[in-house]
């Protein structure tokens, strides 16, 4: 399978999932990345990947099929509305919700939503509120 472009070496590596319906993961995943303006990498028949994140099917010669169960996955928002629009995108390409956008106690400042991809993972997009972004990380003072 040819990639466009791959990153690596960052605190995760890669992290790879198999899906049981990846059709529905592939349109649920391309509407989220588009609203957290997270580009993809490519896509195929069996794969899609965007950064370090890798989805594929039981077929994917790249996850080696088996399912891999469910996974929590945090994306990291700009801001409060991109939160909210990555909600959006969820809920009207499959998603379901598992806690809609809001402040959680983690820590102050700490904006989520919470939804269910199309096999059941969960996803999240977090808005920290205002912190120091040193490369591609958030480094949260209080």
């Amino acid at each position: 399978m040819a990639r466009q472009e791959e990153h690596r070496g960052r605190l995760i590596d890669h992290i790879g999932m198999v899906v049981r319906d990846f059709p529905a993961c592939k349109v649920f995943y391309a509407a989220v990345f588009d609203a957290l303006k997270i580009p993809i990498g490519g896509t195929n028949q069996t794969d899609l990947w965007a950064d370090e994140l890798y989805i594929g099917s039981r077929d994917s010669d790249s996850v080696q099929g088996e399912l891999t169960g469910r996974h929590h996955i945090a994306f990291q928002a700009h801001d409060r509305a991109m939160v909210d629009a990555f909600y959006k995108a969820a809920m009207a390409h499959g998603g379901r919700d598992n806690g809609p956008p809001g402040e959680r106690p983690y820590h102050p400042g700490y904006y989520a939503a919470f939804v269910l991809d199309p096999d059941g993972n969960n996803i999240e997009a977090v808005f920290h509120g205002q912190a120091d972004r040193s490369a591609a990380s958030v480094r949260i003072r209080y």
